[in-house]
């Protein structure tokens, strides 16, 4: 058999196998199997050393032109085998636009960020400005400078997480108000909304991190009636105008005097129902005139300034303002509760 006659077997043999290729895979299989490293022409190609030298040229030439015919075989099938699979893809994953689009599950605000703003809206129509303090802090702004001495309950280890002797996750947002008087920037009319820490078991009306909003006026001539007015102001915007305030005598370390706020029930407006355990009474915040000797410690002048602070649990309103039972429902993440709000 001539090389000619050779190469044209291979050409056909190759064209067959070409054409018969159902895929990609199969396709690349004849590639190797013909034009590979050790593939059909490439091992004729080593045979040349057999043919005769002035034949050499010739036959050269007969592979090459061989070779570039399985080539452009080969390129067209690849070509019409990717168009194929594209379509047959295209035809999978064909949308139709008929049919309804998923619903986007949107969130929302929590209660207690809806409470929050709330409250911050109040406040802030009445000249108030909020203000923010570090969650981890020194034991001296967190009690000492709030008029609270080492041998008080208030520093047990039970009730407040130590880190060291003097560093503490904060009980309360207090130290947010001492922090703002140090900076001697008067009149002072602020609220610290923000997370407190302390060693409570979890129920229904506790939890070892929950959220208060204390607030702050210090300036000239402050009176007790002044910080009645606002909280009865406050009471009225959260709550509804027909609610009244009432003020119970309490002690407060850093407040002189210091009072408890009840505000009248919003269900049954004081006639007494099961949401006010029958009194008619639903207690709210504390309160006080600041401390005489707290002014002094952050560096005001007592016989100059005077001031009145409040503190309130933001669950607290958000437990009354929406009527829930159990504060562990305000972070137990139950999106059949949450959606209600």
């Amino acid at each position: 058999m001539d090389m000619r006659q050779k190469l044209q077997e291979i050409h056909e043999e190759a064209k067959k196998r070409i054409m018969e290729s159902e895929g990609l895979d199969k396709l690349n299989e004849v590639r190797v199997a013909y034009l590979g490293k050790k593939g059909e022409l490439t091992a004729l190609l080593k045979s040349m050393k057999e043919v005769a030298p002035e034949d050499r040229p010739k036959v050269g030439q007969l592979v090459n032109e061989t070779r570039k015919k399985i080539e452009e075989i080969l390129d067209e099938t690849r070509t019409r085998l990717e168009e194929a699979a594209r379509e047959a893809k295209m035809k999978e994953e064909v949308i139709d636009v008929t049919l309804p689009a998923k619903k986007a599950l949107i969130g929302h605000r929590h209660p207690n960020t809806i409470a929050l703003e709330e409250v911050e809206r109040i406040f802030i129509g009445m000249g108030y400005e909020v203000v923010e303090g570090p969650e981890v802090e020194y034991a001296d702004y967190n009690f000492t400078k709030l008029n609270i001495p080492e041998d008080h309950p208030a520093r047990d280890e039970q009730d407040t997480f130590f880190i060291n002797d003097s560093i503490l996750l904060r009980s309360q947002t207090s130290p947010v108000q001492a922090r703002t008087m140090e900076k001697g920037k008067l009149p002072i009319r602020m609220i610290a909304p923000g997370r407190v820490f302390r060693s409570d078991e979890v129920d229904a009306t506790h939890s070892p991190s929950f959220h208060q909003i204390e607030g702050l006026v210090i300036d000239k001539h402050i009176t007790f009636a002044d910080l009645k007015g606002t909280l009865e102001e406050f009471a009225k915007e959260l709550f509804g105008p027909e609610t009244r305030t009432k003020f119970r005598p309490h002690h407060f370390p850093f407040t002189e005097p210091s009072a408890e706020v009840d505000v009248s029930c919003f269900k049954c407006g004081g006639s007494g129902c099961r949401f006010c355990k029958g009194s008619g009474w639903i207690e709210i915040l504390g309160c006080g005139m600041v401390h005489p000797h707290v002014l002094e410690m952050c560096g005001i002048d007592p016989e100059e300034y005077t001031g009145f602070a409040f503190g309130v649990g933001l669950e607290r309103i958000a437990l009354l303002k929406y009527e829930i039972d159990d504060m562990r429902l305000l972070y137990e993440n139950d999106v059949r509760f949450l959606k209600q709000f």
